[in-house]
């Protein structure tokens, strides 16, 4: 019988591989773009997904249908994320980046939450990737470019950083009651700039982001887990609010320069 000679040098290089990449390095790589590039990136699959498993409800929360999604669907899913990973990114013009990006974030969500349905929250879902990491956001999950990304990542350590435009909030979805919609279509570079935005009008006209009493307002934790992305101080994360919110809400925040409080509902975003 002939022994496989060990080879510690490629077992270190395989290992290596699936390290996470250095987040301070992330946003250095990925914000190389090419402005001219005509290339564009085929979301058709994932328009697919959405389109059959999106619930848009009377309430005002899109919710996900995940107990109904065929086996079919489920694999189209993970060879939609696959290509992904197949992508160069950084040949890509911005706008079709970022609409990479997001929807790269929302489809792996939703793919996570699918393999370890059915569960009550995302929260639940516990893959890793940290010694105090909990739910799956920590844990190399797709390779782009040779670079091992967590769905943190994506989130803060390349949407977040290279663009840093706070309207990414209201379209990466964590597949909670609380989180801003999942979108019903799939973000391209040319609808990109109107999701957004009416991604931050849903979210804020709707009182699981913003809740006014008795002169008083209630945020969504959002506005304090990711302060700095929305101002300095009670008043300008007002302001930012204020942008977006229709004329009624626009005038109850007039007079308001404090945040009373926050909420969140980690409860799964599931259309029974």
């Amino acid at each position: 019988m002939t022994l496989t000679p060990f080879r510690p040098f490629a077992v270190l290089a395989f290992l290596f591989a699936l390290m996470p990449a250095k987040a301070d390095v992330l946003d250095q790589h990925f914000s190389t773009n090419n402005p001219s590039a005509t290339m564009t990136v085929d979301h058709s699959a994932w328009e697919r997904v959405l389109s059959a498993y999106v619930v848009v409800s009377g309430d005002g929360i899109n919710r996900f249908a995940y107990g109904r999604v065929t086996a079919a669907d489920k694999k189209a899913l993970k060879a939609y994320l696959t290509a992904l990973q197949g992508m160069k990114v950084t040949a890509l013009k911005p706008d079709e980046q970022r609409a990479f990006w997001i929807n790269l974030y929302n489809a792996l969500t939703i793919d996570v939450v699918l393999d370890a349905y059915p569960v009550k929250t995302i929260k639940d879902i516990s893959l890793g990737g940290g010694f105090f990491a909990s739910g799956p956001w920590k844990k190399p999950l797709v390779s782009v470019e040779g670079k091992m990304l967590s769905l943190d990542n994506i989130e803060h350590d390349i949407l977040r950083k290279v663009w840093r435009d706070a309207r990414v909030h209201y379209a990466v979805n964590c597949a909670s009651i609380s989180c801003p919609n999942l979108m019903a279509k799939a973000f391209t570079a040319g609808n990109l700039d109107k999701m957004l935005t009416q991604g931050a009008r849903d979210y804020v006209n709707h009182p699981r982001g913003v809740r006014v009493r008795a002169g008083k307002v209630t945020l969504s934790r959002i506005y304090s887990w990711y302060r700095s992305d929305f101002g300095a101080s009670d008043a300008e994360v007002l302001r930012h609010v204020a942008g977006f919110a229709e004329p009624a809400l626009k005038k109850q925040l007039a007079d308001i320069d404090t945040i009373d409080g926050y909420d969140y509902d980690w409860s799964l975003n599931e259309a029974k």
